[in-house]
């Protein structure tokens, strides 16, 4: 960090990318947030998926914007976060807005014990094969489960499945 940097305070805040070649950035934040709780994460990316928004906030971002995002841009966001505040681009904001518009879904089908076990895990940010590998199962399972699970929920995506659980208290 420049000291004008320092002598912004910006030296609280990290931009995290999703893609890294180690873990991604959503593992690296929950793992940042854990040690370092007062540390705030904002995702700089260029993932404008549901599934990665959801997941980077749940994992403890406050804020996630794109990377085309002008560096002015970038820099009242760091200092919005650091006020409170929840910075996104328009897209961003859009998606979450519509993910609480969105109907709730009622009647829905019980799920098993191994697939609520898969789901928590799914809402915990883990990827396909770190729920296998936490369920000493295969990646093939994890798929058959998921599947049962968006059927079961009458869901499409993760970001829904997710939302549904959290909605309804199954996690």
């Amino acid at each position: 960090l420049s000291p004008s940097m320092l002598e912004l305070g910006l030296s609280e805040v990290i931009l995290m990318d999703i893609y890294m070649p180690k873990i991604t950035g959503i593992e690296a934040t929950k793992i940042i947030k854990n040690k370092f709780p007062n540390i705030l994460v904002i995702m700089l990316t260029v993932f404008e998926n549901e599934d990665r928004i959801f997941s980077a906030i749940k994992a403890g971002a406050v804020g996630y914007l794109l990377k085309n995002s002008a560096p002015t841009r970038i820099l009242e966001a760091i200092m919005e976060a650091k006020h409170g505040g929840a910075p996104m681009t328009p897209s961003v904001a859009k998606c979450v807005i519509s993910y609480f518009n969105a109907p709730k879904t009622t009647n829905l089908e019980p799920l098993s014990p191994k697939q609520l076990e898969v789901l928590a895990l799914l809402v915990k940010g883990y990827s396909y094969k770190m729920i296998a590998a936490g369920l000493a199962i295969s990646i093939g399972t994890v798929r058959v489960h998921i599947k049962s699970i968006y059927e079961k929920l009458q869901v499409h995506s993760a970001t829904e499945a997710m939302a549904v659980a959290i909605n309804h208290r199954l996690v």
